[in-house]
């Protein structure tokens, strides 16, 4: 399937910037099944510094601000190919061992509710207690948008009883790993069935399975992900894989506006 994806992300600032920079995971990864015909990212603004792939094997872009701005604007569009493999990722690559991926994080450290999760779950082996772990999740966290923090742990969203995909997720990352299981998150695009126009990115989880190697889990639909997922940035956990990501200096409200498109090119035969 070949998706069609517009992704701009603006930045406004009461007062002039005197100094940011900004570590921008907006570049879509190449993979078997995912092919990227064509990317790009327009900075205005500010000004790309360099680009470098991480530890994760993510393309950054490294963005500093024009001083003084008060508005940063990042554009991001292109066209993606995904073969759908049912979510099986295949082998582990890459600079990080796959012993990494079973460390504990702040985002990720397993609690009282984890521990509850965990035991609840059965299964004749690995893959399947991650498909029953995926079915128990939405019962203990509701999908719920604008009821959470970006920086909710695993046990904050189960508390609660609600959050959104990067909370699934970090639960997920957290029962998969107390499990004895490697896991990291993903952060990249979705394709919805009903619109074009999205909010937000979209978040799951991947765990490596014995024999199948990295497999994915989007726990928020319930899922395996397939031809309409676009994966951009992996990590331990967000952290690690968000979209963006940085330090500015002085003080102001910063306000934030996104506007998503995702959409399927027909292809002529």
């Amino acid at each position: 399937m070949r998706l069609r994806i517009s992704h701009t992300t603006s930045y406004a600032y009461d007062g002039p910037v005197p100094y940011a920079l900004q570590q921008v995971r907006l570049r879509p990864k190449e993979t078997a099944a995912q092919k990227v015909l064509d990317w790009r990212l327009t900075v205005t603004g500010g000004k790309t510094e360099c680009r470098f792939e991480d530890s994760h094997r993510n393309a950054v872009d490294l963005v500093s601000f024009d001083p003084g701005t008060t508005r940063l604007t990042l554009h991001a569009e292109g066209e993606v190919e995904v073969e759908d493999t049912s979510g099986v990722i295949g082998a582990h690559g890459g600079f990080a061992p796959l012993w990494l991926f079973e460390r504990i994080t702040p985002l990720t450290r397993p609690g009282p509710g984890v521990r509850r999760l965990v035991q609840s779950v059965a299964g004749p082996g690995v893959l399947d207690r991650l498909h029953a772990l995926m079915a128990a999740i939405p019962v203990a966290v509701a999908y719920e948008p604008g009821r959470s923090a970006v920086g909710w742990t695993a046990e904050d969203a189960l508390t609660a009883g609600h959050g959104v995909c990067q909370d699934m997720a970090h639960v997920f990352i957290a029962a998969a790993r107390l499990m004895g299981v490697p896991a990291r998150y993903v952060s990249g695009y979705l394709m919805m069935t009903d619109r074009v126009e999205q909010d937000a990115t979209h978040a799951w989880a991947e765990a490596h399975v014995p024999g199948l190697g990295w497999v994915g889990f989007d726990i928020a639909n319930g899922m395996c992900p397939d031809a309409g997922y676009v994966r951009v940035a992996t990590g331990l956990d967000y952290a690690e894989a968000a979209p963006v990501s940085g330090m500015r200096v002085g003080a102001g409200t910063e306000h934030l506006t996104v506007a998503l498109a995702v959409a399927q090119v027909q292809v002529q035969q």
